[in-house]
């Protein structure tokens, strides 16, 4: 095990598949500008491509490789770039597979970071993770810590299907103890970060901190909660956010994406289709409120969940039904 960045995880990801399949390429606009360069100088300028400054050529250029038989990954540095080629990562990369009968692979990683909230206003805060979600035949990884940061990445580059593989900005140098070797965390797994019996919490990204926080603080008043980390949200793990409410009865979905925007609103959706018999208390969202990251820092806390805001909605659920004294 060693201890390392969440950033450097992601490398070592990257760098794993490439030492092991030499059909794994990295594009990006700010890659290979100099010999030095990391990657450059471990696998050489034919693998590792600087691309023009326009995220519809590097992205198009990534799908056509794919379709070519080899496995790029696109350096994209901010979620909302992709919004200027969603041609190719909505409509063409995603479905090839499916229109050729399986006969064709589009092996893609789209990686972006997202979430940028320290005073970036309405460029490059948002959380896009619910829009990527919904589209058949992309896969959407969302790592918390820097071992699934490592894990999901080196799956995602070995997956025949495009991915895209979100990492949140304010996790970049956060440490964690990262597994030596070759490492690999499967895609449709979610891990509970915390057990316990009174109330579900489940966040994504920056939000699984945010959660084992409050559920710190909550257990002091004799509250146990359990937390769960989907780590991917295309595939979903169901079951075992089935099985945590089926266990507890109660449920605190904790996203940073807009209410109306975002997976919570997705994952509820199931719950209450799927779980609804086991539920003891309405369900609650913890999200972001619909409007764009203000720019002023005490009008952006106000508008992104906290830990002091999943405590009072887990007080809440925890609460429903008691009579008042």
């Amino acid at each position: 095990m060693a201890n390392m960045p969440y950033i450097a995880a992601i490398d070592a990801g990257i760098h794993q598949e490439m030492r092991r399949d030499p059909r794994v390429l990295y594009f990006g606009q700010n890659l290979a500008t100099t010999e030095n360069h990391e990657f450059v100088a471990a696998y050489g300028h034919d693998r590792v491509r600087v691309t023009p400054i326009s995220e519809t050529a590097e992205i198009g250029i990534a799908v056509g490789a794919a379709l070519a038989g080899y496995r790029p990954v696109v350096e994209l540095y901010m979620a909302e770039f992709m919004l200027v080629a969603m041609d190719q990562v909505l409509n063409e990369a995603p479905r090839f597979r499916y229109m050729s009968g399986g006969q064709v692979k589009v092996p893609l990683v789209l990686k972006a970071g997202y979430g940028f909230t320290c005073g970036w206003a309405g460029q490059h805060t948002g959380t896009l993770t619910a829009l990527f979600a919904g589209v058949p035949g992309l896969k959407v990884a969302v790592p918390a810590t820097a071992a699934d940061a490592k894990g999901l990445m080196a799956s995602a580059i070995r997956d025949d299907n495009p991915v895209v593989f979100l990492h949140h900005y304010l996790l970049t140098l956060e440490h964690g103890e990262v597994p030596d070797g070759e490492y690999l965390v499967p895609f449709g797994r979610a891990q509970v970060r915390r057990t316990g019996a009174d109330v579900t919490i489940v966040g994504t990204g920056w939000m699984v901190a945010r959660a084992l926080t409050a559920a710190a603080a909550l257990e002091a008043e004799g509250i146990h909660a359990e937390v769960i980390d989907p780590r991917t949200i295309a595939p979903l793990d169901l079951d075992t956010i089935l099985g945590s409410v089926a266990k507890t009865g109660r449920v605190v979905l904790v996203d940073q994406a807009t209410r109306h925007a975002s997976v919570a609103s997705i994952i509820a959706a199931e719950i209450a289709e799927h779980g609804f018999a086991h539920l003891k208390a309405p369900i609650v969202q913890v999200t972001a409120a619909d409007t764009t990251i203000p720019y002023s820092e005490p009008l952006e806390a106000s508008v992104l969940p906290d830990e002091s805001r999943i405590v009072a909605a887990v007080k809440k659920v925890c609460a429903f039904g008691r009579r008042a004294p």
